[in-house]
């Protein structure tokens, strides 16, 4: 079964504080459309046509690189979509907010981490917080690679991730990162956070 586009869970210009509609149009319908497209070519025919993505990155080191950079997009940019929300920031609570508070000391502390991260992550790719058998770690990934992938120098299960590609926040932000991922926290969807958290085990 071929991967397919999903749908976001919110109107184009429902994060307009934070990420402005034209944005998240061409971000979704184009870029995340492309990965869908160029992925779903990549596996036609091949033994990895009809697995899941997770079976995928675990011996992505050993498939194509349509693949690897095609199924990240993909997967990333699904749960990125999620993990944005017209009714989210401020701080978690629950499970997510006790598991912050015991790897990081702290919300605020985790913030700033998660920041400094995002910041010095060069050229395009993603910050993460992930869970591990040791708890919440934050780390990154070049282009559309992703923790869950053996060629990931950290690995875990995504619970939040940030798109620092430029195409993310050029049209309103140009070369301001810092501004972009200053925004983001006024639209983090806590509940998703946890959701996932929750799913990792």
């Amino acid at each position: 079964m071929a991967f397919t586009l999903p749908d976001l869970p919110y109107d184009y210009d429902a994060l307009d504080r934070s990420i402005d509609a034209r944005t998240m149009e061409i971000h979704h319908t184009k870029h995340h459309n492309t990965y869908v497209t160029k992925l779903n070519d990549a596996i036609s025919g091949s033994d990895q046509e009809g697995a899941d993505l997770e079976s995928m990155f675990s011996q992505v080191s050993t498939l194509s690189v349509a693949v690897r950079n095609n199924g990240g997009g993909h997967y990333n940019h699904s749960l990125f979509w999620k993990m944005l929300s017209p009714n989210g920031g401020g701080q978690p609570s629950g499970d997510v907010a006790e598991a912050i508070n015991a790897a990081f000391g702290s919300f605020d502390a985790f913030r700033e981490a998660f920041t400094t991260e995002a910041l010095g992550r060069f050229g395009s790719g993603w910050a993460w917080l992930i869970s591990t058998p040791d708890g919440l770690q934050i780390t990154s990934t070049p282009n559309q690679d992703n923790p869950l992938m053996d060629v990931a120098p950290t690995q875990g299960t995504p619970v939040l991730g940030l798109d620092v590609w430029e195409h993310a926040y050029y049209l309103r932000y140009q070369n301001r990162r810092p501004d972009y991922v200053e925004a983001f926290w006024d639209v983090v969807n806590w509940d998703e956070v946890n959701r996932l958290l929750s799913a990792a085990g």
